[in-house]
């Protein structure tokens, strides 16, 4: 039930002023540190500009010459156009470090390598015409030696057919780790109309010719080995199967007048898998061959290249001084002063700090919704006080509660009365002569104590007691309290010194007085947001000692009243 409770509440701000040295530095420390960050934030990621996307080009121009021993050839010199394979890529560019050369291929037929045991033993193992991919040719039909232990089946391809597969360690090229290469990065920012390449104007040919990594970082002239190696990689071991390298170029350009920059940063990185356990098929690598003609048949030479693929990436933006994304950030960042707020309110919240005070009372202020009213019922037997929500159909006495909370005990009432008691204590009667309450003669079947009436408003049809028994209008102290006179005409004056009531209105604020008095005996400090019920014997009793004239009486309405005027109005 407590829950049913929460959901059907509704919460709104309520502004609460506490006058404290300590709540009012922390709160202006906390403002000005939230500020500072706001500042540091703005600056350092430059929030109050505009930003565009760059728009880039890359070309490349790799220089090295490097000489190799290959098998059943000679000393072979690699230059550019060898070593740089058959086309370039965009924004790439590669350079072979390791080959298998297969030379003096013909066309022909041949016996078929015997790769992954593709063995056979008659002709009925090879069909003519088939091929698979890894087949270096289409097979004729035959059944053929391929040396003195294996039979393949023969093939029509370019013969010999290649029948090494792993690459030579260390690789031939090795070389290739001293070239060089010339990255030309041009860029442009659109919304800016602002243009520029990496070959800043202060870079002459004098100062490409000699410019380093290790001496300036801005040189656009890369080593292989160096990128490699920049990148976590060894060289030596990466050339042997090949792979893939990014060149990544980052450009953060400030334009505005007073801070302006634009200058790339490099960066490197391994783009493939390395591990060669790890991956199918590892490394990079292509094929291509160099034709000759001899004695009228054509020949070629059959290369099985590995190498180092470079990838050249351009990412960047620009930023330049916007107003309007200054007050955008502006606006999104005073949402971060509500961080004092929520400190500050858990911090007062705690025990350890509001000890002295409680400042949950003071911030927070219930309000009932007209449509909702929630009774409070003390029974005479019981201890605790019930809340229960007023049914148009029920009786109160019936209806079950949905909160059972504690007596809260009004003691300033408690004194007063004492005090008001002990002014005249001969007038007192005594309390062993208890009053006689005359049973009604129509008992209603929720009364407990037989002095109830019957009611046609189900909120009024409620007793004194939960079980049967004697009534509380029956108790002298009831009499003390509640219904003696010179008491209530002293509470009365109390509360409303200046203006007595006038004799036609005295009967009535003596009847109400009454009710007050009944709850604030019974009741003491109601919880918040509820109304006390008065039973109905006890409405009764107080009526038959101070009677309305005309026998008229307004009956129970949910509201709490502390002037005479009210009294007078019939107002509880």
């Amino acid at each position: 039930m407590p829950c049913c409770r929460f959901l059907c509440q509704y919460e709104t701000a309520k502004l609460v002023r506490i006058q404290s040295v300590r709540l009012g530095s922390l709160k202006w420390g906390l403002n000005g540190f939230i500020l500072l960050l706001i500042c540091i934030m703005m600056l350092w990621n430059r929030k109050y500009q505009e930003f565009d996307l760059v728009v880039s080009s890359v070309t490349t121009k790799v220089k090295g010459v490097a000489q190799t021993q290959l098998p059943g050839i000679g000393d072979v010199v690699w230059d550019v156009v060898d070593y740089s394979g058959p086309s370039q890529d965009k924004n790439s560019f590669f350079v072979v470090t390791n080959v298998i050369v297969t030379k003096n291929q013909k066309q022909g037929k041949c016996p078929e390598a015997p790769l992954k045991d593709r063995t056979c033993r008659s002709d009925k193992d090879c069909e003519k015409g088939s091929w698979d991919q890894l087949s270096h040719g289409v097979q004729t039909g035959s059944c053929v030696r391929f040396d003195v232990l294996k039979k393949t089946c023969e093939v029509s391809a370019w013969c010999p057919v290649e029948t090494k597969t792993k690459p030579p360690r260390p690789a031939l090229l090795a070389a290739a780790e001293n070239f060089t290469v010339l990255i030309k990065n041009n860029i442009r920012f659109p919304a800016f109309n602002f243009i520029r390449r990496n070959i800043l104007p202060n870079m002459n040919d004098a100062y490409l010719r000699t410019c380093t990594r290790t001496d300036d970082s801005l040189c656009p002239i890369f080593r292989l080995g160096d990128i490699v190696r920049d990148a976590g990689e060894k060289f030596s071991e990466m050339a042997v199967e090949g792979g893939v390298i990014g060149i990544l170029i980052k450009w953060d350009c400030n334009l505005d007048h007073l801070m302006k920059r634009c200058l790339p940063r490099y960066s490197f990185r391994r783009l493939d898998e390395k591990e060669s356990n790890r991956t199918l098929y590892p490394g990079l690598n292509f094929r291509f061959a160099k034709y000759n003609t001899v004695n009228g048949v054509e020949e070629r030479t059959l290369y099985k290249a590995f190498g180092i693929r470079f990838d050249v990436m351009v990412f960047g933006q620009a930023g330049k001084f916007s107003f309007i994304q200054l007050i955008i950030y502006i606006g999104s960042t005073l949402s971060y002063y509500a961080l004092t707020t929520i400190l500050i309110d858990w911090l007062i919240g705690t025990s350890c700090y509001s000890a002295e005070q409680n400042y949950s009372e003071k911030k927070v202020e219930s309000v009932q919704d007209k449509q909702k009213c929630i009774l409070c019922v003390s029974y005479v037997d019981e201890n605790n006080i019930r809340l229960v929500k007023r049914s148009q159909k029920k009786s109160l006495q019936d209806i079950r509660p949905w909160s059972v909370e504690p007596r809260k005990e009004d003691v300033g009432h408690l004194q007063a009365v004492l005090s008001l008691l002990q002014m005249d204590p001969e007038s007192l009667p005594l309390l062993e002569n208890k009053p006689e309450v005359n049973p009604r003669p129509r008992r209603p079947s929720w009364c407990r104590c037989d002095c109830c009436s019957p009611s046609s408003l189900p909120h009024e049809e409620l007793c004194c007691r939960r079980s049967a028994g004697a009534c509380i209008a029956s108790s002298p102290l009831f009499e003390q309290l509640v219904l003696r006179r010179p008491l209530l005409e002293a509470v009365l004056l109390y509360r409303d010194p200046l203006t007595p009531p006038s004799d036609q209105a005295q009967t009535a604020a003596l009847r109400h007085c009454a009710y007050r008095q009944y709850i604030s005996w019974r009741f003491g400090v109601p919880p918040a947001d509820t109304h006390p019920a008065i039973p109905s014997c006890c409405v009764w009793r107080i009526r038959d000692e101070y009677p309305s004239p005309d026998g008229q009486y307004g009956g129970f309405r949910p509201t709490r009243t502390a002037t005479m005027q009210a009294c007078a109005n019939g107002e509880l």
